[in-house]
């Protein structure tokens, strides 16, 4: 009877061993800590928030492993230097808006959305079924990032204005927060686009520093406060979130 016993707990210890032996590997398997430079403010929930379920999942997914810390903007670099920050080896990853950087090249604009350009589902079936990543890669590949595609908030309103526009030549000296190839197009008649971090779009329309400001749609403009002011015209100024991570 004990030999019989001793036999079934050897053939226990047999399975309980090679559990133990992968345990301890796992726990001694390196940790990845990346910090995420974010161009939004923690106010926005849908952008700032989809950064933080972001970072929850692979930290779950990977059973902590691998994880993200998010940064909201100014937090550790400027809104729109971000990108910058994740070339120069300041942080890990980026989220944020790369028609910020059409100043560097305006292909960028390709990334996160073109004037009269696609819709939300045109843009993915270009991006996933028409070469359009593979484009982009090489783009950014060139500029020591990896691109990765991080949702869509498709089409954008026109934005809202300190007065009413009731005529095209209202636009004429118009200083306008709008960013991307849409301010290029409103500059020609007579536009005078203004780039803004996120943040800074309510306190500059109270302060008269910009007479208008397109963001996104009315949610994230209530958050910001811009919903206040008059929205009268529809322009063009698609945009779309984006991450980017070095290579």
């Amino acid at each position: 009877m004990k030999r019989r016993t001793f036999l079934h707990g050897a053939a226990a210890g047999g399975l309980v061993a090679p559990a133990l032996a992968s345990t301890a590997g796992a726990q001694s398997e390196p940790t990845t800590r990346w910090r995420l430079a974010a161009s939004w403010p923690k106010s926005l929930d849908t952008l700032f928030g989809s950064i933080e379920e972001l970072c929850h999942r692979v930290s779950g997914l990977t059973e902590k492993r691998f994880e993200i810390q998010p940064f909201a903007a100014g937090e550790i670099v400027p809104p729109l230097q971000v990108m910058d920050a994740v070339q120069n080896g300041s942080v890990d990853c980026c989220h944020t808006l790369t028609a910020f950087n059409i100043g560097k090249n305006p292909a960028f604009a390709f990334d996160s959305g073109v004037a009269f350009g696609l819709n939300n589902r045109q843009q993915n079936a270009w991006l996933y079924y028409g070469g359009g990543l593979e484009l982009l890669r090489e783009l950014f590949r060139k500029n020591g990032l990896v691109q990765i595609p991080c949702g869509n908030v498709g089409v954008q309103m026109g934005g809202f204005y300190r007065k009413e526009i009731n005529s095209v030549d209202d636009l004429k000296g118009l200083k306008f927060r709008i960013g991307g190839l849409g301010g290029t197009i409103l500059a020609k008649l007579g536009v005078v686009p203004q780039q803004i971090p996120t943040g800074d779009i309510y306190p500059a329309l109270e302060r008269g520093t910009i007479d208008a400001a397109e963001w996104i749609g009315p949610y994230d403009d209530e958050k910001l406060g811009c919903t206040g002011l008059r929205s009268t015209i529809t322009t063009p100024a698609g945009g779309k979130a984006r991450q980017c991570s070095r290579s």
